[in-house]
């Protein structure tokens, strides 16, 4: 588990009027070089990130922001992305530019070229991009009106688009505010080293880095078919992936990760584990499991189920569809309907594919008079939902269409809240402990103090900020990092998620804990308090798994598909070394199914050696091979995924060994020392 920061922030450093940032780190001894080195300042009176270059008009006091940090790596993926765009438009003349946004581990720039990039295209812009880099050409930042932009951009008709769009870009394209962000335009010019001439021009708020030659190390991943600002409504561009470090090391190191996460990709593994697939004929995003997968989404119902009636839940069931009118009252509608289904007529009414549970739970709590002796009143369903992600985003479990949550809603008093996010902190914390993900932080999302953003919340200040203190103490009391995510909240409310690093240090948003103090009065929920008066309950959402699905793909990248004893599909197959001992493992098998075992006996024709292949390949946990010598001696002998071998142990003392191994819940790997020391 993480524990909070402690390391003080660097002194500020004044730059004075009429001097580059650049100049003043110098002065005061700031390296400008190496993952260390600063690639752009931060403006302590606004908060802005600045160019070196940037020259105030008064006396300014700054903080350097360095290669190695997160937004230091935004600013070198940025500057990256502005290269590849470049290199594009020097190796096919007449691509048109989307947008090319830094995101998490890298960039990507969407184009409009006259046919799709192939590897081999890649491969040469990657050869182009790096002669830029050498190059050493300038970044250099230039304001610009609307109408000057619009005519000297008058060839990019995406380019365009945006300008018309600057004040909402960031709400209206993914990444669009790091072009038309601010009020006013900018123009990046990459100028020749020598000779200052103009080389390339884009459309960019910055910031970026001095020169080319400050991008440390870079590589393009892939090519995909993007629409443009995400609706399939607009022309499908071409986009290109790319990543970028602050050190060769770093570089190679994220290499090294991403070559990992292909072989521990949850589709990949779906397919060849037999676990689950998504059918075309079903629709994007719309997973089916298979009796495998089955057997995996079962153990983590039954896990979450039993424990929510532990922790004081009641459970609850409500139905896939519902009229609008639920919706309108919870408000999510219309904050939520970009994200719904649309909605179908029916009996001159309007009904909607369910893509939230609490509407309904909170009718359920409204459906009689309720007492303060009853809360806090806990409900849980697995509610299947369904929301219409944009299929440039689908992905795969961890982003689908069709969904199902274990999802519960806390009805207490305002006294109540506050222990009951405790509880609720404590339970989700001990789910993901028990499944194997221990290394975690939590972010506190809050509406923020952007005033462009406030209008996508509702209630009053003094709620929210009393919500948001109920929160972040709660969070503060587990000693967990804890990081802040302004903007991020519901439109009813704060969260707090958490955030769960898997076995490669990939993090991964999993549970959620929301405080709402606005759909109890939308629905008009009440109870009865002590002196005899009506009080709103507060109500407190929380889903442990987030989703089933992006749970079951996150637990199968974290373990690479070898998942513990305990939750295996097949956690036993029994290997005849010829088929005489096909009966006599078939015994075995009946011994353990009694002990609740899942067990197959492979029987095939194939030879030993071959079983012993398939059943490594199909990471089974326990693989008990017997020959003659074996049955005769009524004994098994083990093998293990990590290739030990046990022999000879006797088939009641293998069925104990076996039984004991997966009550206990270990989320290790049996091995044969592990079983000798049992």
């Amino acid at each position: 588990m993480s524990a909070a920061p402690t390391s003080a922030a660097p002194a500020p450093i004044r730059v004075p009027a009429g001097t580059t940032a650049q100049e003043a780190l110098k002065e005061a001894g700031v390296p400008l070089k190496g993952p260390g080195g600063a690639v752009v300042v931060r403006d302590l009176a606004t908060g802005e990130l600045k160019d070196l270059a940037w020259a105030p008009e008064g006396d300014a006091e700054v903080e350097p922001v360095p290669a190695a940090s997160p937004e230091g790596r935004a600013v070198i993926r940025h500057s990256t992305a502005h290269v590849l765009a470049q290199a594009v438009q020097e190796l096919f003349p007449g691509t048109r530019l989307g947008i090319g946004p830094p995101v998490e581990n890298g960039f990507y720039y969407d184009f409009d070229p006259e046919r799709p990039f192939t590897p081999e295209d890649l491969a040469a812009l990657e050869k182009k991009m790096t002669e830029i880099v050498r190059a050493g050409q300038h970044f250099a930042r230039r304001e610009i009106s609307d109408a000057d932009a619009q005519v000297e951009l008058a060839h990019e008709p995406y380019k365009l688009e945006l300008i018309g769009l600057k004040g909402g870009a960031g709400e209206a394209a993914e990444g669009a505010s790091v072009e038309v962000g601010g009020a006013q335009l900018t123009m990046y010019d990459n100028l020749d080293a020598r000779t200052g001439d103009r080389v390339w021009t884009d459309l960019c708020r910055g910031p970026h880095l001095p020169r080319t030659s400050g991008i440390p190390a870079f590589s393009l991943t892939r090519s995909a078919a993007a629409y443009w600002r995400g609706s399939e409504k607009n022309p499908q561009l071409q986009r290109i992936y790319g990543t970028a470090w602050e050190s060769k090391d770093a570089h190679k190191a994220h290499l090294e990760q991403l070559a990992e996460a292909e072989r521990r990709d949850h589709r990949r593994l779906g397919a060849e584990l037999d676990l689950f697939s998504f059918p075309d004929e079903i629709g994007s995003g719309l997973a089916v499991f298979h009796p495998k997968g089955g057997v995996v989404k079962r153990e983590m119902e039954d896990y979450v189920r039993r424990r929510h009636i532990e922790e004081g839940f009641d459970y609850v069931g409500t139905p896939h569809i519902t009229k609008a009118h639920v919706f309108e009252l919870s408000g999510h509608l219309p904050y939520y309907a970009d994200t719904m289904f649309p909605p179908m007529e029916l009996e001159n009414a309007q009904y909607y594919l369910k893509a939230m549970n609490c509407p309904m739970h909170n009718l359920i709590f409204r459906s009689r008079g309720r007492s303060y002796r009853e809360l806090p009143l806990r409900f849980f369903e697995f509610g299947s939902v369904y929301r219409y992600e944009k299929s440039g985003v689908v992905h795969g479990l961890t982003r689908v269409r069709g969904l199902t949550q274990d999802d519960s809603h806390s009805y207490v008093t305002s006294e109540q809240a506050p222990g009951e996010v405790r509880h609720l902190l404590s339970f989700v914390l001990g789910l993901l402990r028990d499944f194997g993900l221990d290394d975690y932080y939590l972010e506190l999302s809050t509406k923020g103090d952007d005033p462009a953003k406030q209008d996508k919340f509702i209630g009053s200040d003094e709620e929210w900020a009393v919500a948001t203190a109920v929160l972040e103490e709660a969070a503060k009391d587990t000693g967990l990092e804890l990081v802040p995510d302004p903007g991020g909240a519901a439109f009813y409310g704060p969260k707090i998620s958490v955030q769960a690093r898997d076995a490669i240090g990939r993090t991964w948003q999993m549970s959620t804990i929301q405080y709402d103090f606005n759909q109890p009065a939308g629905f008009g929920l009440e109870y009865t308090s002590a002196d005899g008066g009506r009080e709103q309950p507060v109500m407190i959402h929380s889903a442990k798994f987030g989703s089933i699905e992006r749970f079951f793909g996150v637990l199968t990248e974290h373990y690479a598909g070898a998942f513990p004893a305990w939750l295996a599909p097949v956690q036993v197959v029994g290997i005849p070394v010829t088929d005489e001992q096909v009966p006599y493992l078939a015994d075995v098998a009946l011994r353990l199914r009694g002990k609740g075992i899942r067990v197959e006996v492979d029987d095939s024709d194939d030879r030993m050696q071959k079983k012993i292949r398939t059943a490594s390949k199909q990471k089974v946990p326990f693989v008990l091979i017997a020959g003659a010598t074996d049955a005769e001696a009524g004994a098994v002998s083990f093998r293990f995924r990590d290739g030990s071998q046990h022999n000879g142990v006797p088939v009641e003392q293998a069925v104990a060994a076996i039984a004991d191994w997966v009550a206990g819940r270990a989320n290790t790997d049996p091995t044969a020392e592990a079983l000798v020391a049992g």
